[in-house]
């Protein structure tokens, strides 16, 4: 077992709440300079920049991982992880039918790039992607779990979207054996459930410190694909024991 640096909550441009800076090229190489070596991109209700988010990791050997901040009917925050990048976009595509179709008001929000390859921008996202979808939390959580994706609630420590905040406990259904924090020191806040520790990254200057890691039975110098397998291991084992 050996520890990895982690931070599983970033956001690119594609966010329109996140600085134009924040491309996957940026993003991959800031999280290289902090030492970190797994690192999810989770924009709001959108899985479009992973793509060229897994390219940009491959150059600075960092582990990407794929995913997205889902906003639920109650305006809960959930993180959603895919282990393999087709099947989130997949996933991707199947939440276009639950997202609102509320125009993007650049001039307000800013904009909503779609990047391919070397940062170049290939499109745009018209629809205001942080909107709460359609989807209750149990509904949204059942639909990634359906496409083998984990879930969990995202800042919980956080007044804004945080699932505590908003509902004032954690609900019996859907059952998380996972919650994310902004700081450790809220520990308590998760009633015993595996912590994740991460930043919720708008600016580059946001993301973690390799300070947060997961001991993982892997080895640095596996390839991405083996860390990434070993990563998802240790969170569904850790899901798994709280459900037992």
């Amino acid at each position: 077992m050996e520890p990895f640096s982690y931070d599983l909550h970033v956001h690119s441009c594609l966010s329109p709440c996140g600085d134009d800076d924040m491309t996957p090229c940026n993003i991959a190489g800031m999280a290289f300079l902090n030492g970190l070596k797994i690192v999810a991109l989770t924009d709001h209700n959108s899985c479009k920049n992973c793509p060229a988010f897994f390219e940009a990791c491959a150059e600075y050997g960092i582990v990407p991982i794929a995913g997205m901040e889902l906003t639920t009917a109650e305006e809960i925050h959930m993180v959603c992880l895919f282990e393999q990048l087709e099947t989130a976009l997949r996933f991707d595509s199947e939440l276009q039918q639950y997202r609102m179709p509320i125009k993007n008001r650049v001039d307000i929000f800013g904009s909503q790039p779609i990047i391919g390859p070397e940062d170049t921008v290939t499109g745009e996202d018209p629809w205001f992607l942080p909107a709460a979808t359609t989807l209750p939390i149990e509904e949204a959580a059942a639909l990634v779990r359906s496409f083998g994706g984990l879930c969990y609630p995202a800042h919980i420590d956080r007044e804004s979207n945080g699932l505590l905040a908003i509902l004032g406990t954690f609900p019996e259904k859907p059952v998380f054996g996972l919650a994310e924090l902004r700081e450790r020191k809220n520990t308590a806040l998760a009633e015993g459930r595996k912590l994740v520790v991460s930043s919720d990254a708008h600016r580059l200057w946001e993301l973690n410190q390799a300070e947060n890691f997961l001991h993982l039975d892997a080895s640095k110098d596996d390839d991405a694909e083996t860390v990434r397998a070993a990563f998802f291991k240790a969170l569904r084992a850790a899901e798994g024991e709280w459900k037992s």
